[in-house]
């Protein structure tokens, strides 16, 4: 567990110093946004500024970590916090947040994401049908996404991930994307998934006891990297198309206006939606 200062509590500053190491993109604004959507609820001193305790910052390296390495929406974080403060150990429910996220994802608590009912085995598999009902989708726009490459079925099933692909491209409609515009998304992952499994096969061939692990760990540091230089890149794109006020929107930022997706697009119409779309992958 973090260490606790004398006086007892951390200000956000010191909060913002412990966690940067490993989450850089931390800032104030988040550790705010978070407190607004009930995540967190650290203490306030009698000025009005926020105190955390040891426990409020495991906490929130707990929600960091969820949504950094198994990109959880907020809602399955807050469910799972809440089945976690009332476990065994509910003393002292986040320490070892790490370590906690990634057994949950691999088939503990809540291991399907979006989908009501008892967590399944690890490496459990989707139907079609439980994707459709879980990301929102059409049967149209799952068979669309599947001919574009977007998802792909493990015999008659979808890994975990689909779940997330899908759900991003049921809110990518309300702006008028279709499944075919994401073709230039697929061709990029895969390419930059080619780069980083040429980059660590000298690890995974060596026959050390560790190499299996140090490859995965690697794996996802340069994962993380690419992830961050292509935020970076898009962001200055923005810029210099004097877009950059509203800087980049996190998925679990984002809000899709209800009715967007079956008024065919942004407001401004269908045809100015369908017309930006096109032009971009012209």
């Amino acid at each position: 567990m973090s260490g606790q200062p004398q006086h007892g509590y951390f200000g956000i500053s010191e909060v913002l110093a412990q966690l940067r190491a490993d989450f850089p993109d931390i800032s104030v604004s988040k550790i705010r946004f978070l407190e607004t959507e009930g995540l967190l609820t650290p203490a306030r001193s009698p000025s009005g500024y926020r105190r955390f305790c040891g426990a409020d910052v495991d906490r929130l390296r707990y929600i960091l970590a969820a949504q950094r390495d198994h990109y959880l929406p907020l809602r399955v974080i807050r469910d799972r916090l809440a089945l976690l403060a009332g476990g065994p150990d509910a003393g002292e429910p986040w320490a070892g947040s790490q370590a906690r996220v990634g057994a949950n994802a691999r088939g503990g608590v809540n291991a399907r994401p979006g989908i009501d009912g008892p967590g399944l085995g690890p490496g459990q598999l989707l139907s079609r049908r439980e994707l459709v009902e879980a990301a929102g989708l059409t049967d149209a726009l799952l068979t669309e996404l599947e001919t574009f490459g977007l998802l792909r079925r493990v015999g008659r099933h979808y890994a975990p991930d689909a779940l997330q692909v899908a759900r991003t491209a049921v809110a990518l409609t309300a702006y008028g994307v279709e499944a075919r515009h994401l073709r230039a998304v697929r061709a990029a992952v895969e390419r930059e998934t080619t780069m980083i499994e040429s980059l660590v096969a000298p690890i995974q061939r060596q026959r050390g006891a560790g190499a299996r692990e140090l490859a995965a760990r690697t794996a996802g540091e340069l994962a993380g990297l690419v992830l961050a230089l292509h935020g970076a890149l898009v962001e200055g794109g923005l810029a210099e198309a004097g877009l950059a006020e509203a800087g980049l929107v996190h998925p679990e930022h984002a809000v899709i206006q209800p009715g967007l997706a079956q008024a065919g697009g942004r407001p401004g119409g269908p045809d100015q939606a369908e017309r930006g779309v096109e032009g971009a992958s012209a």
